[in-house]
């Protein structure tokens, strides 16, 4: 399943921080720091760690994206 991180740029955004500083407070490689901007799966620690420094919870950062029903 499809993951989102568009609610952590939104977060970022609202409280003025910027990528970089996640980066260095979260203590995240620029290799991470990539897949977040690809939508691309990180560890479940690194969530936690965006999330500690943001003082937020997981559904604030991240959203799974089901796939559609095609029986509709």
């Amino acid at each position: 399943m499809p993951v989102n991180y568009k609610k952590l740029w939104i977060l970022l955004i609202e409280k003025h921080i910027t990528k970089a500083q996640l980066r260095k407070s979260a203590k995240l490689s620029p290799a991470t720091l990539t897949k977040l901007n690809k939508n691309e799966y990180v560890s479940m620690e690194i969530l936690t760690r965006v999330c500690s420094v943001l003082r937020c919870d997981i559904g604030d950062i991240v959203e799974v994206e089901l796939p559609e029903d095609k029986n509709d």
